[in-house]
Formats: structure tokens, C-alpha cells, sequence
């Protein structure tokens, strides 16, 4: 998908919501326990309930991976329902994988050509030769972890590297790499106060902002700071949403959610 198409459909949507499917087992109504495939039971469900307010969804791979091979079929399961019966929806395997050259080029090749994904988080720690892997694939897109909505990243993130933030160098320097037009950013909704700098620094790139609803990050602060032309993100919002009853409502339950954050976002295109 080209960065013109996801915008297409953000204005035909007014939606730039993006929505996290982290299936657990133990979170999921327990009726869908009785289903041959309970994460893929629910996930279609939530899809179906969703896919006219959701610009992009974004599968944790954590939540499959922890289910062995039966979870890794219930994400390819997924990805190809949406890839089927929704292609114009931007989807993102929340992965946040990264290594020597050889060894992302064969996860870019897992998540871009085996299992059809639109896009990948990816750890710049490694440097330039672990990311330009990823960055090869026309029309895919490589979403590098920048300044996350977690705790912990004060740890390493704000810390001053040659006078500036280690997360202003990875922003800087990752603009010089080969085919960086194919780059996203991971920005943090806790972090609000960074926006305007950042947009300073990446100004036309998207980026994913989890951190809104359960983890306290401001939808509004986000919006003023971080729209651009192109609209430029995708606000990512999981358990909210995805989690909103355990019943047998869940599913119009995560649309009344998904509709509640894609009325303000309508109102900020």
C-alpha cells in the first residue's frame, strides 16, 4: 500500500484510527473458547464490527507467538481475512523485530511476502545495515521504534547522545538511509510534549502513536501537535477498545469505542 492510498482512506474514513488486535485467551468472552480458533473467532468478529471506522490494524505478534504454531496460523488466519475482504486497510505487524542484515532480511520477507503485511516495527538499535533490509519492499513500510509510550524509555530514548536525544538521533540519522520515504515512526501518545519537536525533525512522515486510552495519552495533544499536511498518523488503541465488554456484546461494544475516537478524530480532517 502506497502512503497516497492510506491517506485516501483516512479521508474517506475521517478515521485515522488504528486498532490493536492483542488477543488473550484469558481477556476474550469465554463462550469463544468452545470455537475451533477462538483468536481468529474473535478478531473476525471485531473486524467485522470495526472496518468501516478503522484506518489500519495492528497485530501484536507477542499475543500469537505465545500460542505456539496455533497462533502463528490464527495470525496468518487474520491477515488474510483482512487482506481478503478489506485490502484497502492498512495493516501493521506490530513485530519490533531488528538484526544483522541477513536476518531482517529474511523477517522482512516473513512479514511482507509470506504473510502479506503492509508494515513492520522495527528497533533501530542496531543501526542503518539492520533496517535498509526492510526498506527494500516497494509499497511497504518500515515503522522504527523513535520515543515510546513506556516507562522504561527514559532509560535510553531522552538520554543526551552528541547534544541531542538519543531518539532525535535515531530520527535524524535514519532520514540518510536508503529508501528512508518508506519510513514510519513509533511515537508514544504519553510523550505528547515531544510532538511539535519531532514534526520539526520527520515532518511528512506518519506516525504510530499508541499510549491513547489505557495507557493515559491525550487524543487532542497528539492531534494539535502532530497532524501534518497528509494527515501523518495512526492512533493505536487496543485494549479500549478491543476489550470493551466480555460478553456477548464485545463486538458492538469495541464499535462503540472505535466510534467514539473516530467522531473527534472527524472533527480534527
Amino acid at each position: 500500500m502506497t502512503t497516497q492510498q492510506l491517506t485516501q482512506q483516512i479521508h474517506q474514513k475521517k478515521s485515522f484510527l488504528c486498532i490493536g488486535l492483542d488477543v488473550d485467551l484469558n481477556k476474550i468472552p469465554q463462550f469463544l473458547l468452545q470455537e475451533e480458533d477462538p483468536i481468529f473467532a474473535f478478531n473476525k468478529a471485531i473486524i467485522d464490527a470495526t472496518h468501516d471506522l478503522a484506518a489500519a490494524y495492528k497485530p501484536n505478534t507477542a499475543f500469537y507467538e505465545a500460542y505456539g504454531v496455533k497462533g502463528w496460523t490464527s495470525l496468518q488466519k487474520t491477515i488474510n481475512y483482512l487482506n481478503e475482504k478489506h485490502p484497502e486497510i492498512f495493516t501493521i505487524a506490530d513485530a519490533k523485530r531488528g538484526d544483522i542484515g541477513n536476518t531482517s532480511r529474511m523477517y522482512a520477507q516473513a512479514f511482507f511476502e509470506d504473510l502479506g503485511f503492509d508494515s513492520v516495527t522495527v528497533a533501530p538499535y542496531m543501526g542503518q545495515d539492520s533496517v535498509e533490509p526492510f526498506l527494500e519492499f516497494e509499497n511497504k513500510h518500515t515503522i522504527l521504534l523513535a520515543l515510546t509510550s513506556n516507562m522504561g524509555s527514559k532509560d535510553f530514548q531522552t538520554l543526551s547522545f552528541n547534544e541531542k536525544s538519543l531518539f532525535e538521533n535515531v530520527l535524524e540519522t535514519s532520514k540518510t538511509w536508503k529508501n528512508s520515504h518508506n519510513l514510519m515512526y513509533v511515537v508514544g501518545a504519553t510523550k505528547a510534549d515531544y510532538f511539535e519537536h519531532i514534526r520539526k525533525i520527520v515532518p511528512d512522515n506518519f506516525l504510530l502513536v499508541p499510549g491513547v486510552g489505557a495507557q493515559g495519552g491525550s487524543l487532542e495533544d497528539v492531534c494539535k501537535y502532530g497532524l501534518n499536511s497528509q494527515v501523518g498518523l495512526l492512533i493505536n488503541s487496543s485494549r479500549e477498545i478491543i476489550y470493551a465488554s466480555n460478553q456477548e456484546d464485545f463486538a458492538q461494544k469495541a464499535r462503540e469505542k472505535a466510534s467514539a475516537l473516530q467522531q473527534i478524530m472527524r472533527t480534527k480532517l
